[in-house]
């Protein structure tokens, strides 16, 4: 198979890779992480690249570009830990909005390509474990239109976003997978209200509550459409996590060939030099899985949704790796605040865990197993 990428593929890189190096340094992003961790302006000039319309139709104002490209940007973002929720309002929004009705459609996707409308997916609820099926969201149609009651968490930017995408329950009992659908909602909507916070690796995230809150119907459809928008944000994921992984090796050599003990660097002394390659095995691993994920976007769902777990396990169980012995090739430097080293730990360690971590990806992939390879048969 050829994993060469196009020459327009390589300059879309060139493009996000000189904007992250240049405008979005490790001092511009802990200023970020102070103001709260979220920059409508950072935003806005992702938006002025053209990003922001990456995935959204042609027809609708965006570019039009398929799962490849997604991977090449958010690679580039990953290498510079970019907290703003590009790969949620992005790459998610259009693939859960491609389901709306045609006026729907019209009427945000636009504003989601130009950058001026941030719309984030939000559906963890307490207790769900990491579930798309577990939705207590209830929404209740009336007069024609439809209004929702329930509360989400850790929602991208909860506080800052523009519209949320909401599954909700129309029947059936908090574990269904039938009975949900999917909503838009305006975060400035009578009966919604945000609270936000500071999370782990720096991002920002909130809370995000629904009292008889007016909502658009998306799909009546709710969960497959939910699995195809969160597949497209794992892909995204496992993409930033190889930029990150890429970037911390980096500063990980550089550092063993700058530190020294006995005269000479550390990054000579053979034992080290064998957790160096450990480290890249781990990582070119998980650079492969990220690129089948995203290969295995455009299939039918029992193979997209068996794709993504298992790149999910394997980015999990790289990620952990190279985070971890990052730290420790490092010594005491790798865990201070002021070394960029133990920012990347942070957010490989928080990417892990989000949208299901490594055990909860093995047991989907261990469902999906069918093939008995003629031992059961």
């Amino acid at each position: 198979m050829d994993f060469d990428f196009t020459e327009d593929q390589e300059s879309l890189r060139d493009a996000v890779r000189r904007w992250v190096d240049k405008a979005y340094d490790f001092e511009r992003r802990r200023a970020i992480v102070k103001a709260g961790g979220f920059s409508r302006e950072a935003y806005g000039e992702l938006a002025g690249l053209g990003l922001t319309g990456l995935a959204v139709p042609e027809a609708q104002g965006g570019m039009g570009f398929g799962p490849i490209e997604a991977m090449v940007v958010m690679e580039e973002l990953g290498r510079g830990i970019v907290l703003e929720p590009y790969a949620q309002a992005a790459l998610m929004a259009p693939a859960l909005l491609s389901s709306a009705p045609s006026a729907l459609q019209s009427q945000w996707l636009p504003k989601v390509a130009d950058g001026s409308a941030l719309v984030v997916l939000a559906h963890v609820e307490r207790a769900a474990r990491y579930r798309l099926s577990h939705v207590t969201t209830r929404a209740t149609q009336a007069g024609g239109g439809w209004t929702l009651t329930g509360a989400k968490s850790v929602v991208p930017a909860g506080d800052q976003a523009d519209a949320f995408m909401v599954p909700a329950r129309v029947s059936g009992s908090h574990g269904d997978a039938g009975g949900i659908s999917l909503f838009l909602v305006e975060r400035n909507a009578p009966g919604v209200a945000t609270r936000g916070y500071l999370l782990q690796d720096g991002g920002r995230g909130g809370e995000v509550t629904f009292t008889q809150s007016p909502a658009a119907l998306v799909s009546s459809e709710g969960l497959p459409a939910l699995e195809l928008g969160v597949d497209v944000g794992i892909a995204a994921l496992c993409a930033e996590a190889v930029g990150a992984m890429d970037k911390l090796f980096a500063l990980t050599v550089d550092y063993l060939n700058t530190r020294k003990q006995f005269g000479v660097p550390i990054g000579t002394f053979q034992a080290l030099r064998h957790r160096l390659a450990d480290m890249k095995m781990q990582l070119e691993l998980g650079r492969s899985m990220s690129y089948f994920a995203s290969l295995k976007l455009g299939e039918a769902a029992g193979a997209r949704r068996r794709a993504v777990s298992q790149a999910k396990v394997q980015l999990g169980q790289s990620m952990r790796f190279v985070g971890q012995q990052a730290v420790q090739l490092h010594g005491g430097i790798g865990m201070t605040d002021e070394y960029a080293g133990s920012h990347y730990f942070k957010r490989l360690t928080c990417m892990e865990m989000s949208f299901g971590d490594t055990l909860h990806h093995l047991g989907e992939v261990s469902e999906r197993m069918q093939d008995s390879a003629g031992v059961f048969a």
